[in-house]
């Protein structure tokens, strides 16, 4: 039994017609006949013939992959924003290569420099908490693969982006927190290199300027992510003189960290003290004390807006010449939710 693939030159052999026209005709050139079409395409099927995806990746310098860097998969956050991104990309017949940094910038490196030795066609990355530089991303513009960043971006200009509005976001909350009788409001906030901290800072800052509060940094408190960090910020918000009414978390994540530390100080979660977090997660319906306030942020859309940047550098790059003169941004406005 012959377990030969069928090839376009045994379809050619069969029709007696040239290959370059079978060829042709597989691609549904505008040049060949539609009869011829339908005869070599009705023999392909019969046979069972398939293209060779990788001589014609060859030939068109493409290996139809995306490579995408996220910090934690296990973050319900990054594993929704996958599904927008792998939707856009099987729309347009790209495969997705994954890569975790596990929140370490040096191990971001790594799974970057990986992705580009296996020539991916672009890279969409979410940060690490730690990346201030960006060489190791930069060095991609030498081999014309375009790079696109979302939710964790860089504070660069020139650079391809999907973002949340934090900072508008973050005055949302506070007038929010205000209207309901907040006075002393806090905010656990993420490491202060992410641009995203540095967003809901000074958001947090004018918010609490816009309600002619006075703004008191003892209220502000920088997490690492990890449990013991989010409950000593915790710890050092109750034991201030006058304790917050509000605690607004980086997360969902540190959210319910903060929570659990308060249950054990015989706090009364949205009582006492009201909570509000970012993200918006799904799981926070699952848990017994949600957030009061949270502000929606999504990952899904960014992941879907991150791949259709992502789309559209690499259809400009075949279609045109200054392709490298387009950058994208596009920032999405969150929005707030109350529970």
């Amino acid at each position: 039994m012959d377990s030969k693939l069928p090839t376009i030159k045994q379809i050619a052999k069969q029709l007696n017609v040239a290959v370059s026209t079978v060829s042709r005709a597989l691609a549904n050139h505008p040049r060949i006949g539609l009869g011829t079409k339908e005869r070599v395409q009705k023999l392909a099927k019969e046979i069972g013939y398939e293209p060779n995806t990788q001589a014609i990746f060859f030939k068109q310098k493409r290996t139809y992959i995306i490579g995408v860097v996220l910090p934690f998969i296990r973050e319900e956050f990054f594993s929704q924003a996958i599904c927008g991104i792998e939707t856009g990309a099987l729309l347009h017949n790209y495969t997705i290569l994954f890569g975790q940094s596990y929140d370490d910038v040096e191990k971001e490196k790594k799974v970057v420099e990986i992705m580009k030795k296996q020539r991916v066609d672009g890279l969409i990355i979410s940060l690490s908490k730690n990346t201030n530089k960006y060489e190791h991303l930069k060095a991609f513009e030498k081999h014309n693969i375009p790079v696109v960043y979302f939710d964790r971006v860089p504070e660069l200009d020139g650079v391809n982006k999907v973002y949340c509005d934090l900072f508008k976001g973050t005055i949302e909350i506070v007038r929010h927190l205000y209207g309901i009788g907040c006075r002393h409001i806090a905010l656990i906030n993420g490491p202060e290199k992410l641009t995203a901290s540095k967003e809901r800072l000074k958001g947090y800052m004018k918010g609490i300027e816009k309600q002619k509060l006075k703004i008191d940094m003892q209220l502000v408190e920088v997490s690492n992510f990890s449990k013991e960090s989010n409950y000593a910020a915790m710890k050092s918000l109750l034991a201030l003189k006058t304790p917050p009414d509000a605690v607004i978390s980086f997360n969902d994540y540190v959210h319910m960290d903060a929570v659990q530390y308060a249950k054990q100080k015989k706090i009364k979660i949205n009582k006492d003290i009201i909570f509000a977090s970012y993200a918006n997660l799904p799981i926070t319906d699952y848990i017994s004390y949600p957030p009061k306030i949270s502000l929606e942020q999504y990952p899904v859309l960014q992941g879907e807006k991150a791949m259709e940047i992502m789309i559209n550098i690499l259809h400009r790059q075949t279609n045109e010449s200054d392709a490298a003169a387009a950058i994208f941004t596009e920032k999405i406005v969150a929005t707030l939710i109350t529970h």
